[in-house]
Formats: structure tokens, C-alpha cells, sequence
């Protein structure tokens, strides 16, 4: 049997990793709640790995409502202190809030542009930016447009969203593609 060449996730006990990658890495996402759900974990990541949050994902499927958008708009202040005792996610206490008031923010932005996709998509012209990074350490941390996005989502109210949050979150929600070339995955 012959072992995938991935980007990350090779490693013995990783399988969650591997799947990741092999499935959801750099994949177009066009659903909103998905969209949505990707915005809270990356957010969620700042100061810590990536494998870090996938192993708390469904804790926070849990607790952040199955990432309902509205449902999350209108956690109270009870509920939100409640996680912080919740050891299924990361408990910082501004981390949790900014899930609140993302959410807020997010509705916003679907009431003005119509989806959340239609207005994240736009900056990269609806269509994903493909990088031919040979290794992972090719990879950059953040582009020109992930400071743009940054700036834009601050600017309506959203934290947690700086611009090397938002590049790993266009990556995660396949608006750009950094697949390295010797990964099965590559294009």
C-alpha cells in the first residue's frame, strides 16, 4: 500500500490531521454556516496549532450551537462565562465573546451583500489563487488581501480576525490553494 505525500497530517496518531488535509484543506467552501464554523475555529487557533483546534472541533460544534450563525448571535453573557468551564474548547474568555460578536457581524454582512459568500469570495474574484510553493516553508502567513479582509472585517466590528488568521482561514475555506508540489493534492 503506498503512503499519500500530504502537505501535514503524516504523522502516526495524526489520521484527523491527514483527513483534514485530504479532504477539506484548500477546498472551495461556499456555505455559509461552513464559512461561518471556519471563521470561529481559525479565530479560535490565534497563538496555537491548527491540529490544536481540530481536536477540539466538536467541542465547539457543541458548544457554539452547530455553528447556527443566529444562534450564536444571541448567546447571553451566562451562557458564554459558562464555556470558559467548557475543557471540550479553548477557554480564554475573549476568544469565546468574539464568537458572539462575530456572529453579529457576520448577519451584517449577509443582510448587506446577500451571503457571507458573496462577500468574502469578491476578494479574490470568485475564483481560488493557486500558489506553487515547492515546500511548506514556502508558504506565506499573509498576503496582501488577507490585510485587506483583515481590515475590512475589524472595521465592521469583527476581532480575532488579524490578517494571518484570516490568510489560514482562506486557505481553510479553499480561496487560495498552498498545496506544496510534491503533495497528492496539488493541482
Amino acid at each position: 500500500m503506498s503512503q499519500k505525500i500530504r502537505c501535514f497530517g503524516n504523522g502516526i496518531g495524526k489520521e484527523f490531521y491527514a483527513e483534514y488535509h485530504d479532504t477539506q484543506w484548500g477546498v472551495p467552501v461556499h456555505d455559509d454556516q461552513l464559512l461561518f464554523e471556519m471563521l470561529i475555529l481559525e479565530g479560535a487557533q490565534a497563538g496555537l496549532s491548527w491540529e490544536t483546534i481540530l481536536k477540539r472541533r466538536a467541542g465547539y460544534k457543541k458548544a457554539f450551537q452547530n455553528f447556527d450563525v443566529n444562534k450564536v448571535a444571541t448567546m447571553s453573557d451566562h451562557e458564554l462565562e459558562a464555556l470558559r468551564n467548557n475543557p471540550e474548547i479553548i477557554r480564554n474568555r475573549l476568544k469565546i465573546y468574539s464568537a458572539k460578536k462575530n456572529a453579529q457581524v457576520f448577519i451584517e454582512i449577509q443582510k448587506e451583500f446577500g451571503t457571507f459568500d458573496k462577500y468574502i469570495w469578491a476578494f479574490v474574484n470568485n475564483k481560488p489563487i493557486i500558489n506553487h510553493n515547492k515546500q511548506l516553508s514556502d508558504i506565506k502567513t499573509s498576503t496582501n488581501i488577507s490585510d485587506t479582509i483583515s481590515k475590512d472585517l475589524k472595521k465592521r466590528g469583527m476581532s480575532f480576525v488579524g490578517s494571518t488568521i484570516i490568510y489560514a482561514y482562506m486557505q481553510a475555506v479553499g480561496m487560495v490553494n498552498d498545496h506544496i508540489a510534491i503533495c497528492w493534492l496539488k493541482l
